[in-house]
């Protein structure tokens, strides 16, 4: 089983993530976790080009096979590996953010990002999405850092990425699952529980 999680940075991804993981722990499921880009040697070092390499100039295009490249090394590397040994994969981002950040909110064509990534990702998409939504302002009021290069983009482009989320969630609602981030991080958890909980009955 694969599953991703994605949202706007501050929606509070990496904590519901985790405390998805040790619940799965706990069952007990083995349990792969990952992030995208990043997890491999190669992943990391596109990431830090992407989300904090300020002085280097890129175009949209390249922005997005960037996170391509560093996805089809994660699939290869990391997560085919951890399915084909039966694990649980839960991973932070994948090709969906690719679509929303360069598609809907960068202005690239949103169909040709699902083509590339079909290359990309050999066809390998998660059986869930936990979208966590919540209002841009307040999601970006709950960083404790410093903004990357992709959320130093202003408010109008993460409101457009809100929307891409929200759109692709309509569209491929099989798959993808919008959960209310601004409550209290325990009642969040609860519906990423259940809806997984869904999933592994299935």
């Amino acid at each position: 089983m694969f599953i991703s999680f994605d949202g706007v940075d501050g929606v509070g991804k990496s904590t519901q993530l985790a405390l998805l993981v040790d619940w799965l722990r706990e069952r007990p499921v083995p349990v792969e976790s990952c992030r995208d880009p990043g997890s491999t040697e190669l992943g990391e070092a596109i990431r830090q080009i992407v989300l904090h390499g300020g002085a280097i100039p890129i175009d949209r295009t390249s922005e997005m096979l960037l996170y391509m490249a560093a996805r089809a090394q994660l699939v290869r590397q990391v997560i085919r590996p951890a399915l084909a040994a039966g694990k649980v994969v839960v991973c932070d981002r994948y090709l969906l953010a690719n679509v929303v950040y360069q598609g809907y909110a960068g202005g690239l064509d949103v169909e040709q990002l699902w083509a590339v990534g079909e290359v990309a990702t050999g066809g390998l998409h998660p059986d869930l999405t936990i979208v966590l939504d919540m209002d841009v302002q307040a999601a970006g009021a709950r960083l404790e850092r410093s903004r990357d290069r992709m959320e130093s983009q202003g408010d109008g482009f993460l409101q457009r990425v809100r929307q891409g989320f929200l759109i692709e969630s309509r569209l491929r609602h099989e798959h993808i699952v919008v959960v209310d981030a601004a409550r209290d991080r325990e009642q969040v958890q609860q519906d990423i529980r259940a809806a997984v909980a869904r999933l592994l009955k299935e």
